[in-house]
């Protein structure tokens, strides 16, 4: 009989080399991938903060009347003599404040800007009845968050 020689189970040294590179390729892509998506990624809390603060300014002007007895825009930039919709017309700020302008502690990096245009509705020329409120609020560095309303003129 012939002796024959046994060969154990197992993996070489060369199988276990080329399998440790491609876990160490494979490894390195993954974390790639991670640190791209974390750097890239926006804080939740930050944007919630900033849907609340547009949510806010949205409200409060489409709460205004439709148009004012006096015309004319309020002198200053305090909110509070604001009394219609078009009075926010170009308001912006860097850093929020409350409506008699005080800065709200821990917002100050935050920017609001509001634009109220005339609408234009399903391609009809724009309209003297209608008004559409665009409020953006953003921080340096992550992004921005855009609301869209409209007010319509009641009377």
């Amino acid at each position: 009989m012939l002796n024959k020689v046994r060969r154990s189970a197992g993996v070489t040294l060369v199988e276990l080399i080329v399998a440790l590179v491609i876990m160490g390729v494979a490894l390195a892509g993954m974390v790639a991938v991670y640190t791209a998506t974390t750097r890239s990624s926006v804080d939740p809390v930050i944007v919630q903060q900033m849907q609340a603060i547009a949510d806010n300014m949205m409200e409060e002007i489409l709460m205004k009347p439709f148009t004012s007895a006096d015309p004319a825009p309020p002198a200053g930039g305090a909110r509070i003599n604001f009394d219609c919709v078009m009075d926010y017309n170009g308001y912006g700020t860097t850093g929020v404040q409350d409506v008699e302008g005080n800065a709200i502690p821990g917002l100050e990096r935050y920017n609001v800007a509001v634009e109220v245009k005339q609408a234009a509705l399903a391609g009809i020329a724009t309209s003297t009845d209608s008004l559409r409120v665009t409020v953006t609020v953003s921080m340096p560095g992550n992004g921005s968050i855009v609301l869209t309303g409209w007010r319509t003129n009641p009377s």
